[in-house]
């Protein structure tokens, strides 16, 4: 976090909001031994585009979407195949600045990417400490008891960012199926 600050050192991140066909929310939280943010729910997957040739390919986000597919396989044990990297929507851009634990943090340009799929899931204990499915009602309890420190409940600041600036909203289209409505990528949303 001390050089994030000292050099405003940024890197790109994505956040995959999967969905099933019953409109269920897929949830994890992270690892107990994650370095940044043990412990915390989140949304279904996220991490960082590799320095590869096929997580660097810019056209229609293409190296961000094979980044997407990549890791949900290492931290959900999804396969590609449950995952086509044609189905993910990346809806939009936020740029957030987080600390972890006092020494450790993030700042990203983060794309977040909507699909709707059923898979199976088979989480990676190294990255993931439980997932489950939510619907919206359970996501708002959850908001609750976080907001209210009950249960030791944690979120990423980057998943409450999106769920108080975007995804009840983004929950309709998904239901609707309209996402392509509220695709913005253009806009690089500066939350904090």
């Amino acid at each position: 976090m001390e050089k994030i600050e000292a050099e405003n050192l940024l890197h790109r991140a994505f956040s995959v909001f999967l969905f099933n066909t019953k409109y269920e929310l897929l949830l994890q939280q992270r690892s107990a031994t994650k370095v940044t943010f043990p412990l915390v729910w989140t949304n279904t997957c996220c991490s960082h585009p590799l320095y590869r040739d096929s997580e660097l390919i810019q056209e229609n986000y293409l190296g961000v979407r094979n980044a997407a597919q990549r890791k949900l396989l290492d931290e959900l044990g999804i396969p590609a195949e449950d995952v086509p990297v044609d189905e993910f929507i990346p809806l939009g851009r936020i740029l957030y600045k987080a600390p972890s634990d006092g020494k450790w943090g993030e700042h990203e340009l983060d794309y977040l990417l909507f699909i709707v799929r059923d898979v199976n899931y088979d989480p990676n204990p190294d990255e993931v400490a439980d997932a489950k499915y939510v619907n919206r009602e359970q996501l708002k309890e959850i908001l609750r008891k976080a907001d209210a420190g009950e249960d030791g409940l944690k979120l990423s600041p980057w998943f409450r960012l999106v769920v108080e600036n975007f995804l009840f909203k983004w929950w309709d289209h998904v239901e609707q199926k309209t996402l392509d409505q509220v695709v913005d990528m253009k806009t690089i949303h500066k939350l904090t």
